[in-house]
């Protein structure tokens, strides 16, 4: 026998006040009416995605804010290097622009031709956040490449140092971000945006470093620094590229598969996990489970037994959006 509908969960009824009824007709968080998994399951695909598309607008307003104060430093020093500087960071920040799309569009219901939804395209965002992680390692190595065999003296320090120390502060604080709220919601996609972030800022650091160098007779730090960054964002993209394709071929970190198998056989009236299939949409994840339960239990124990898995498995996976649980009987 199969089932494949939500369950309910039990929740603990708050007591009748009035500022509980007002918490409660707000639809804040804890004080929502009782409702079923996929009721749930959708109020936090919704929490999750309102977060997601907060976070990339702020990434925005952040890093365009980063560009703006360069811009300014640029026409008080007149600094060609910070000029192609602050042109790539520009070009940075709209890299965030096809995420943020993605995620808009994820907000369009479930159809009869996109039966799970819109969420894929926030994966296909990804593919293009790798490609422009992949570009800046390969600007970078180039350019320190250059400068290693073609030195040029930096001038206007004190104007290249401010801009370095905006740059890095700018392009941290939105990594740091992105790739928390990234982790939290599931996304990839996110979280390699942030790490793109993450180096943009490394190599505002790197520009600080090469002034520090050409302050105590060191110039040649610059590009040796410039080759030491680029090569880490190698791995970076190598990284980044495993995970994204990861996604797109409805690959699951298999150690989260152990889990719910374990938190699964644990639970009473489950005497094996025949099947047990994981895929991500998005940030939202989907499965099928096939439990084997013994041949004399009834309808409704078999009932409980697949309401016990969908509710043990939101446990483990908070994104998940929704199990379908197949029961057969036990040899």
């Amino acid at each position: 026998m199969s089932h494949s509908h939500g369950h309910s969960h039990d929740h603990h009824h708050h007591s009748n006040n009035i500022l509980v009824k007002i918490a409660m007709a707000l639809h804040l968080p804890g004080f929502t009416h009782d409702h079923s998994h996929a009721d749930l399951a959708a109020d936090r695909a919704f929490l999750d995605n309102q977060l997601a598309v907060r976070t990339v607008w702020i990434a925005l307003v952040a890093l365009g804010l980063t560009t703006a104060l360069q811009v300014v430093i640029y026409i008080a020093s007149n600094s060609v290097a910070l000029l192609a500087d602050t042109v790539h960071n520009l070009g940075d920040a709209l890299n965030s622009i096809p995420l943020l799309f993605a995620f808009y569009i994820a907000r369009r219901a479930a159809n009869k031709r996109y039966t799970y939804g819109y969420g894929r395209l926030e994966d296909i965002a990804g593919v293009f956040i790798v490609i422009s992680i992949g570009f800046s390692a390969a600007y970078i190595l180039y350019e320190s490449i250059q400068r290693l065999l073609n030195p040029l003296p930096l001038e206007n320090l004190e104007w290249i140092a401010l801009a370095a120390l905006v740059g890095f502060v700018g392009n941290e604080m939105v990594a740091l971000m992105q790739i928390r709220v990234g982790r939290r919601i599931g996304s990839d996609a996110m979280i390699a945006d942030g790490q793109h972030a993450l180096i943009d800022g490394l190599t505002s650091l790197a520009v600080l470093i090469a002034v520090i160098g050409t302050l105590i007779g060191l110039p040649i730090l610059d590009p040796i620094v410039g080759v030491i960054i680029a090569f880490a964002i190698v791995g970076i993209t190598w990284n980044a590229i495993k995970a994204v394709w990861y996604r797109m071929m409805d690959a699951v970190d298999p150690h989260l598969v152990e889990h719910v198998e374990a938190h699964v056989l644990a639970l009473d009236g489950v005497v094996e996990i025949e099947t047990l299939r994981l895929r991500w949409v998005g940030h939202r994840m989907y499965g099928v489970i096939k439990v084997a339960v013994p041949a004399d239990a009834s309808l409704a124990a078999s009932q409980v037994i697949v309401e016990a898995v969908q509710h043990e498995a939101g446990r483990v996976i908070p994104q998940l959006a929704e199990l379908t649980v197949q029961i057969v009987a036990a040899e």
